[in-house]
């Protein structure tokens, strides 16, 4: 009999992966069995639900960093997301990682992020008495969300990564990999996306790291890429010069950028849209969607109305707050 193109890919990884890498035929499993698929590996099924799912494709009207932007140039959550995959899978192919498991877990890494960015996360973690983290409601919308409240049923491996992309220490080399190259990603299309801006000019970059990573986007990308390939074995790491000049431009970044005036100027208008709303379905949870009711006679109604705004789009946030809170035109 001949061998099903899954078993195919199997091999191959066996052939070709590094002894570091998480191999498929080695996954943990699911909570929920299922048959494998002849044709995909548990990984590569991973990344297709996430690719589908509804929670990825809200993340195209999602606050990256600039608030609802009027150019199509500038980055959102979706296009944030597509280049944390792309890096990520560049540096695990030259590792011998299994790019898969990679790519999985960079697709899904921010899909439990809120409208207007960082900005609504910490409206949330403010307001609901047991906090919100947004990597801990991307485990949340694949577990319990998606699929009207059935969940996505991914693997082990994926889902470490989802929720050890910000705080703590992945399982796999593939999910610690992510997390560095979420950093790369942002810090690097952001500093793009400043200077676009007028926030930013080039000549404002700090000088150690342009000498040490380069002048231009790629050209740090790169350096940090190489870095992790020629430094990585059992951990992911960078050589100690690049480490410094990253956490320098980092820092740069949150200083100048992140929380500069100029960037944050409407960001306390979202955080009262996001407060309003908050306050509003805590106080009348008959009006969300079913599927949240449910989640509030089940669990509790602040976990309900957390996991019913977080899903929202910037734009989705403002209508909503509009028909609650704008008098409509009166007329005969």
């Amino acid at each position: 009999m001949s061998k099903t193109p899954r078993e195919v890919t199997i091999e191959i990884e066996n052939m070709t992966l590094s002894g570091y890498a998480c191999k498929s035929a080695d996954t943990q499993g699911r909570a929920i069995y299922e048959p494998p698929c002849d044709l995909r590996t548990e990984f590569q099924r991973d990344r297709d639900r996430i690719i589908h799912c509804n929670a990825f494709r809200r993340l195209k009207h999602k606050t990256q960093v600039f608030l609802i932007p009027k150019s199509d140039h500038y980055r959102t959550r979706l296009t944030h997301t597509l280049e944390v995959a792309q890096i990520a899978r560049t540096a695990a192919r030259a590792l011998r990682l299994n790019e898969d498991l990679t790519e999985a877990i960079a697709l899904g890494h921010d899909l439990g992020h809120t409208p207007f960015g960082h900005d609504g996360e910490r409206t949330l973690d403010k307001l609901y008495s047991k906090g919100f983290k947004h990597y801990l409601q991307s485990l949340r919308v694949v577990d319990k969300i998606e699929k009207n409240g059935k969940g996505l049923n991914l693997t082990a491996e994926v889902r470490d990564g989802i929720v050890c992309h910000t705080g703590g220490t992945a399982k796999t080399l593939e999910g610690q990999l992510v997390k560095f190259c979420d950093k790369i990603a942002y810090i690097n299309h952001d500093i793009e996306d400043a200077i676009r801006g007028g926030v930013l000019r080039q000549e404002d970059l700090p000088q150690g790291p342009v000498e040490v990573l380069g002048a231009t986007k790629s050209q740090r990308i790169t350096s940090l890429i190489k870095s992790l390939v020629e430094n990585s074995t059992d951990v992911i790491k960078y050589d100690d010069t690049t480490k410094q000049a990253h956490d320098e431009l980092r820092s740069f970044m949150f200083q100048n950028v992140y929380f500069a005036p100029s960037t944050n100027a409407e960001k306390g208008k979202a955080c009262m849209i996001v407060e309003y709303l908050y306050k509003y379905f805590a106080e009348n949870p008959q009006v969300m969607p079913e599927m949240y009711q449910n989640i509030a006679k089940e669990y509790e109604t602040e976990l309900a109305v957390c996991d019913f705004i977080s899903g929202m789009t910037d734009e989705f946030a403002v209508d909503y707050f509009k028909e609650l809170a704008i008098p409509k035109s009166w007329s005969l």
